[in-house]
């Protein structure tokens, strides 16, 4: 098993980690560790979500009436 988590898996322990920190009951030290920990993993998430967005088509007819893959444009690349 690999220590890379997937997605879902890394948004959880995410949203975990966020409950824990707004509880406000940690050590300092324990905190920092927990912050360090999110913000690995908000970054990894986030790019896997930018790696799928990259793959994501979207189909559209072409003048033709056949089906016509065209890459996605996020609001950011228009």
């Amino acid at each position: 098993m690999s220590d890379t988590p997937d997605f879902e898996t890394a948004l959880k322990r995410l949203e975990e980690i966020v409950t824990r920190l707004e509880n406000g009951e940690l050590t300092l030290d324990s905190a920092l560790q927990l912050f360090e920990e999110g913000i690995k993993l908000s970054r990894f998430c986030h790019t896997k979500l930018e790696e799928a967005e990259r793959r994501v088509e979207i189909l559209l007819k072409s003048s033709s009436g056949q089906p016509q893959a065209v890459p996605f444009e996020s609001e950011n690349e228009q």
